[in-house]
């Protein structure tokens, strides 16, 4: 598990208010693959990544959450409750 960890992508699915790290609806991001964390267009926001990261954690290395439907899925909001955000992490094959 720990030497080959799955592909993980993370998107947005819900979006309100204005986002400070700009992220709308269907940005995606691919985690096998290099990111970079923080304010500029194109990072993951360092406050959503830090929410995500547990989850993120467990799908990469076989796990999955009970309250999910889909064992190779995962929700997680931001923690900005003003303008709230909700990701979908995703556990794929390839």
């Amino acid at each position: 598990a720990m030497e080959n960890p799955a592909r993980v992508v993370v998107k947005v699915i819900k979006q309100e208010g204005e986002c400070a790290a700009g992220h709308k609806v269907g940005d995606e991001y691919d985690l096998s693959k290099p990111f970079t964390v923080g304010y500029e267009k194109g990072c993951i926001c360092p406050s959503l990544f830090y929410a995500f990261y547990p989850q993120f954690r467990i799908l990469r290395h076989g796990g999955s959450l009970p309250w999910e439907q889909d064992k190779d899925t995962a929700h997680v909001a931001c923690p900005d409750h003003l303008n709230p955000l909700v990701v979908a992490l995703r556990r794929v094959s390839g």
